[in-house]
């Protein structure tokens, strides 16, 4: 079992263009298999982009405003962009518990719980992909999405949390292909917060995540 302190916890200051996080999540992946790297935790934003998961239906894209980046993760189309905390998770399973939807779960409750630092009860949807919240107005929204990837059970790709990004460049794309709900973020919610509080809210909550995915 490896503990907070056998992870590389990585955050950078710099946007980092999505090539360039995806080459190296696969290099990690590749050296953590190998038995030649710490399992790493990457905390980043990404200039305004388009992925392509696994599931992307091409009627989704609906903007070339920005690049559009087929990607090895599950799922549909996601936006990354300026103002949105995207979390790499590259754990290695067979050192934990081998249980992919297990993971996927614990993801989920370990972005809820750094959600609710800020008073933000945020949830997920049995059937829906994400991370779902209401608005003022009592509306349901998405605030996260999450897409993994597990390659001989090493996991890639994470999740990604709106802070205070531009809404309107959703509108580029279905959602993970759900047109029925908004996108928001914290900024929407009222909560002026920085990436880095929201960084000391995912560290501060990393341990549950991490004894979650635990083999007993």
């Amino acid at each position: 079992m490896n503990g907070p302190n056998d992870i590389e916890w990585r955050i950078s200051s710099e946007k980092v263009d999505y090539p360039e996080a995806l080459a190296e999540m696969e290099q990690r992946n590749a050296a953590i298999r190998a038995g030649h790297a710490k399992e790493l935790i990457w905390l980043l934003e990404h200039p305004p982009l388009y992925t392509a998961g696994t599931s992307s239906d091409p009627s989704e894209l609906l903007s070339q405003a920005f690049p559009v980046y087929d990607t090895g993760r599950g799922g549909r189309h996601t936006y990354h962009g300026p103002g949105q905390r995207v979390g790499y998770i590259i754990l290695d399973l067979k050192q934990r518990n081998a249980d992919v939807r297990g993971f996927v779960h614990a993801l989920e409750d370990w972005v809820i719980a750094a959600l609710a630092d800020f008073g933000v009860a945020a949830r997920a949807v049995e059937g829906r992909v994400g991370i779902w919240c209401d608005t003022p107005d009592g509306q349901e929204a998405k605030i996260g999405a999450i897409g993994i990837r597990i390659r001989k059970w090493v996991t890639m790709h994470g999740f990604s949390v709106n802070i205070d990004p531009d809404l309107s460049h959703f509108g580029g794309i279905i959602p993970c292909g759900i047109s029925e709900y908004p996108v928001t973020s914290l900024a929407q919610l009222g909560i002026a917060i920085t990436l880095q509080e929201f960084d000391e809210a995912l560290q501060k909550t990393v341990g549950d995540f991490l004894k979650a995915i635990d083999q007993d």
